[in-house]
């Protein structure tokens, strides 16, 4: 079965005019409910993540000075966020969904979280909409109870995956790939395993022939036991804060290619939502929703 993290508290409110799009939290799965592509067994409510589990990953300091809002003007600045207690029970919420979200991988050989991708998030810093890195703090999760001996990261969001690739540097149990527009956000890129940065405006065809060449041999080079998928969906061409050329069809290989890759190899495979801030919040959706409709095609 389908395993999706949800919980009411991902579309927490933001002051208005806010740029971030938290109504797709909402809207995904309603759509993908309407359809009928899910029903309401597929979901699991995530709880907040124990603290040992965040703090494996994230400096004890940081993370301390994050729950009590102690983090100074700058810090903020960077996150994207305004502070509050709430944002930091929303952020450790996602947390524990990606978690759980990968267990229920090993199990079924794919799950999901409609929250996530928080890539940005550095071990001792937050920026870029995310506060703790959910992906990283997964890897860890299953690497500490010895669930999983080999993880590829494989983060096609639009903005490198500058926080993942940081935490996992010196960490040769964790390949962080990164395929991601070389003149986006951040504008200081970190070093990952393997980053292909892409000239703005690339379509479809140079987009899916470059994934094709590199993921089938990654795959075979690195021999994972377990992949995390950062699906973002701001490589669209009508994405506000991305560079790239792909249709909403594009996208959808995009995610046909990763997804039939990991079930061909028998890899399981947890995704994050990651990105997605196009003018209308119907291409966003769609663009999700794909991902959820080729995963039960594919998987079951």
């Amino acid at each position: 079965m389908l395993k999706i993290a949800w919980s009411e508290i991902y579309a927490h409110p933001l002051p208005e005019n806010h740029r971030f799009p938290m109504e797709k939290y909402n809207l995904l799965p309603e759509q993908l409910l309407y359809e009928g592509t899910i029903t309401q067994e597929n979901f699991f409510a995530p709880v907040p993540l124990e603290e040992p589990y965040i703090t494996n990953t994230h400096d004890p300091e940081y993370w301390q000075r994050l729950k009590n809002q102690e983090l100074t003007k700058s810090e903020i600045r960077k996150t994207g966020f305004p502070m509050s207690e709430q944002l930091v029970q929303r952020e450790i919420t996602i947390m524990q969904g990606t978690v759980q979200a990968a267990l229920f991988a090993l199990e079924f050989g794919v799950a999901f979280n409609i929250a996530g991708g928080t890539h940005h998030a550095f071990t001792d810093r937050g920026e870029g909409f995310c506060l703790l890195n959910d992906i990283a703090i997964a890897a860890n999760y299953l690497r500490g109870k010895k669930l999983a001996r080999r993880i590829l990261v494989v983060d096609l969001d639009v903005h490198q995956g500058n926080g993942t690739a940081q935490i996992f540097r010196h960490d040769p149990g964790v390949f962080t790939f990164s395929m991601h527009g070389a003149k986006n956000y951040p504008m200081h890129k970190e070093e990952s395993d393997l980053d292909i940065a892409l000239p703005d405006g690339t379509d479809d065809t140079t987009y899916l022939q470059k994934l094709q060449e590199t993921l089938p041999r990654l795959l075979n080079e690195v021999n994972p036991d377990f992949v995390f998928f950062q699906s973002g969906v701001d490589v669209l061409a009508s994405d506000k804060l991305g560079r790239l050329g792909l249709t909403i069809d594009g996208c959808r290989e995009r995610d046909q290619i990763v997804l039939e890759q990991c079930y061909q190899n028998n890899i399981p495979v947890a995704l994050s939502m990651g990105g997605g801030y196009s003018e209308k919040i119907a291409h966003i959706i769609e663009a999700h929703a794909n991902t959820y409709r080729l995963a039960q095609k594919i998987f079951f």
